[in-house]
């Protein structure tokens, strides 16, 4: 089986590359806890309903916790924005990484502060 994987992946990972898109970056740095942001910085909870305007960001509703990633440093006019994960009573919800607006949560728990600032990539706002 593992050799079947192997052999399809690396064409499923092409295809999957092609249908997606490039979006407009949000900021050129990020603040994480580690260099290569992997690590949760802290858990938050919602303080209202947010809906993703497009597939940068997530969907979030009141009350649902968050694990954040990484925090984008803001720039000029921009809103604060931070990448996370939504932990719902939903399979669906769980796992989807996003943005989400900073003002929208409350932090509950800092796991590690977000020292390391690392510029962002086309990757952070790529979408499927």
């Amino acid at each position: 089986m593992a050799r079947l994987l192997s052999f399809f992946l690396p064409g499923l990972v092409a295809v999957c590359a092609v249908h997606g898109i490039f979006m407009d970056r949000l900021a050129s740095k990020k603040l994480c806890a580690d260099d290569e942001c992997v690590y949760t910085i802290s858990l938050a909870r919602a303080q209202e309903d947010y809906n993703a305007p497009d597939c940068r960001f997530i969907n979030v509703k009141k009350g649902q916790r968050i694990y954040v990633y990484s925090k984008l440093v803001k720039e000029n006019e921009a809103g604060e924005f931070w990448a996370g994960s939504v932990y719902g009573n939903s399979q669906d919800e769980m796992g989807t990484v996003g943005y989400f607006p900073s003002n929208l949560v409350q932090e509950q728990h800092v796991y590690q502060e977000a020292t390391k600032e690392v510029p962002t990539t086309d990757i952070d706002f790529f979408c499927e």
